[in-house]
Parts: C-alpha cells; sequence; structure tokens
C-alpha cells in the first residue's frame, strides 16, 4: 500500500450513504424492470407503477445528491493521481449524473404517453395523455438503452475502483467506503 494512503482525504458520511444508498436502489430497479417480461400479465401494471414511483423517489435524491455535490466539493483524490486520472474520474461522474437525470425523464414519458396514471397509495395523478403508441414504444426503447448503458458505466466505475484497490493501491476506494480507514 502507499505511503500516502494513510492521508486520504474521505466523503463525509452523507455523501458516501447518499452513494450507497442510489447505488442500492438503482439496482434494485435495475433487476425489476429486467424482470418485467415474466411477472404475471394481471400484476404488471402494479410492477410498473413500483417501478415508476420508486424511479420518481431515485430522482428526487439524485437530484438532492447533485445539489448538496454542488455545495460540497469532493475530497481531493490522493497525492499523484494523474491529471488523466482526475479528468476521466471527473467526466464519468458528470456523465452518470447525466444520465440518472435524462433515464427517468424518458421513462416518464414513457409511462405518460402509456396512458397510465401515477397511483401514489393516498392520491394518483392522471394527466389525461392518450395512449399513443408513436410516443410510449420509442421512450420505452430509449429508456432500456439508456439503463443498459448506463450499467455499462456503472461496471466501468466499479472496475476503475477495482483498479485503484488492487492495482495502483492508492487508497481511492476507501473515500467512500463507510467505516474505512
Amino acid at each position: 500500500m502507499n505511503a500516502n494512503v494513510a492521508t486520504i482525504n474521505r466523503y463525509s458520511c452523507f455523501a458516501q450513504a447518499m452513494h450507497w444508498l442510489i447505488a442500492l436502489v438503482i439496482f434494485g430497479m435495475f433487476a425489476l424492470g429486467l424482470s418485467f417480461d415474466s411477472v404475471p400479465r394481471g400484476t404488471k401494471t402494479w410492477w410498473v407503477n413500483i417501478h415508476t414511483t420508486v424511479g420518481l423517489v431515485l430522482f428526487a435524491f439524485v437530484l438532492f445528491r447533485l445539489f448538496y455535490r454542488i455545495g460540497h466539493k469532493p475530497p481531493p483524490p490522493p497525492q499523484g493521481t494523474s491529471d488523466f486520472i482526475r479528468k476521466a474520474g471527473a467526466a464519468s461522474h458528470h456523465l452518470m449524473y447525466l444520465f440518472l437525470i435524462v433515464i427517468p425523464i424518458v421513462g416518464v414519458v414513457a409511462y405518460v404517453w402509456h396512458a397510465r396514471v401515477f397511483d401514489f397509495g393516498l392520491f394518483k395523478i392522471d394527466f389525461q395523455v392518450a395512449n399513443a403508441k408513436s410516443v410510449y414504444e420509442p421512450a420505452e426503447d430509449l429508456h432500456k438503452y439508456l439503463v443498459f448503458t448506463f450499467m455499462g458505466l456503472v461496471a466501468l466505475h466499479f472496475l476503475a475502483s477495482l483498479w485503484h484497490h488492487f492495482i495502483k493501491k492508492d487508497g481511492m476506494l476507501w473515500r467512500m467506503i463507510p467505516g474505512g480507514k
């Protein structure tokens, strides 16, 4: 392990909690979305509504975390981190935020133009939009393509964290691990 690992500046406990909460919900949403073709037809509307409702809550968390991040600079990377790694890391994080904003917007377009009603349990929101297959089908397809592309980016993010931890041994991963060094 590098000597400068002992001086790693860590993300705040709040930033760590938001990161891992959002990651957990994303993986749950991804698994649920993948299961839509295998859920019983009679329950599919209910599951799609759950997916959409949780997606809207996730969207709110992402916006909150984005505004938090704007007001709270991330800790500096470990000493000796190259400019390329800094720029690649910043670019990948910006791209992930972009996906986390665009994906739910496209999903809501597909949901609304499928003439679905937002059912939040205590109340419902019906935009009275007519079923428009010419809108919702391409929106659903785009939503799926964006999600798969995003999950590929998440996989690269994960692999980069492993590379930092096991190959570079620079302590980068410890910045976001709760209870870490």
